[in-house]
């Protein structure tokens, strides 16, 4: 037993940590000791040091990496800019965009749709199906609302500003079309728990389209269109059904992945968008800057206006007591006034032999996606 004069502790507290780590040292007679109690307390606070440059070192490592993966999954917030971008791009430069033919538009729909599969479950389409008068509401928004408008802004096309029949015909087969895809990662964007909602109507107009859309435009235009039936099944399960079903089955099976995979989806999101934005616009540019095309694109924007507008009020009529009316007013507003105008371009590329009935179908598929996303940019700010 070595007699001793003074037990000290000393508290070394390290300020990152909150711990603290009490080191005896033992103040003896002997000069040798207390030598040694000093040495062993310079090697204790030179470990701390080291211990607390290597935690340093860590959390500025964590630091950076969770700035980077804010980075990507706010990318979406820079979706209005890119969209305006790739239109300005369009414009000024077509072939910037003319590579992106028809035949990549349904897998790039598919990849947004995959995107939104990945961020859901089941369980969000099994609450979206429980909502049947939503579903109705956006059905009457796709089918009765829209080609009403249609048809009002057609005969506004030929008797006010005195425009040829073909470009009214061209704005009342806009109408008489199925929603968009678009609307979905729109819905998605702004309120992703009714993403699968919008999926859902979006779909059941598509599915319903073979038989409505030909039905609409005898009745507005005095022309029977015939639909390609196994086409437009076969559109649906390409751009809807297999991807959101992939996205669902991984989201599912390797959640880890999904989890890693998701900071990355956004920005290929924007940059998909973009190219589904600018291509119909490089694409049809012709149709564009035709000598009709400005007086067209006002009655277009008009249109479509006049779509979102009556999709959101409907809806906060018919659900005022819902507690998510304002979300399901945005979701039904998208649905409204956001068109297949692609299908609308193929219908009229094939099925009318003057080639002014395609010019407002071109122009609404970029007005369209302009109004809608400016809209996400709007409503998601709003709810910041």
């Amino acid at each position: 037993m070595f007699s001793c004069k003074t037990i000290a502790f000393i508290y070394l507290s390290e300020s990152s940590s909150q711990f603290c780590h009490k080191v005896p040292i033992f103040l003896f007679h002997s000069v040798h000791f207390l030598s040694l109690g000093a040495l062993n307390f310079w090697s204790v606070n030179v470990h701390q040091r080291k211990f607390q440059n290597l935690l340093k070192g860590t959390q500025i490592v964590k630091q950076k990496k969770a700035s980077i993966v804010d980075i990507l999954k706010q990318s979406n917030s820079i979706l209005p800019h890119v969209v305006l971008a790739s239109t300005i791009m369009a414009l000024v430069y077509p072939p910037s965009f003319t590579w992106f033919t028809s035949r990549y538009y349904a897998p790039a729909l598919g990849f947004l749709m995959f995107a939104v599969g990945v961020n859901s479950s089941e369980k969000d389409f099994i609450e979206a199906f429980k909502r049947p008068d939503a579903i109705f509401a956006g059905y009457v928004g796709q089918f009765v609302v829209k080609p009403l408008l249609g048809y009002i802004f057609g005969i506004i096309a030929v008797t006010v500003f005195g425009l040829p029949t073909p470009l009214a015909a061209g704005i009342m087969l806009v109408s008489c079309v199925s929603g968009a895809q678009l609307s979905n990662y729109a819905t998605f964007l702004t309120d992703p728990p009714l993403a699968p909602l919008s999926i859902v109507m979006t779909s059941l107009s598509t599915a319903t389209a073979v038989f409505v859309t030909p039905m609409l435009s005898l009745l507005l235009i005095g022309k029977r269109l015939p639909v390609d039936v196994v086409g437009m099944v076969s559109s649906i399960l390409q751009i809807v059904i297999a991807p959101i079903t992939a996205g669902l089955l991984l989201n599912r099976l390797f959640p880890r992945l999904c989890e890693a995979m998701r900071p990355f989806l956004p920005p290929l999101s924007v940059l998909d968008t973009a190219c589904c934005v600018g291509a119909p616009l490089a694409i049809n540019i012709n149709s564009v800057l035709s000598p009709f095309g400005l007086t067209v694109s006002l009655l277009i924007v008009a249109f479509h206006l006049s779509a979102f507008i009556a999709g959101y009020f409907l809806s906060g009529s018919l659900f005022h007591k819902a507690p998510d009316v304002k979300a399901l007013q945005r979701t039904l507003s998208f649905e409204t006034g956001m068109q297949s105008s692609l299908l609308a371009l193929a219908l009229a590329n094939r099925f009318f032999q003057d080639p002014l009935v395609s010019v407002p179908p071109a122009i609404s598929t970029v007005i369209m996606s302009l109004m809608g996303f400016a809209l996400v940019m709007i409503w998601a700010k709003k709810k910041e």
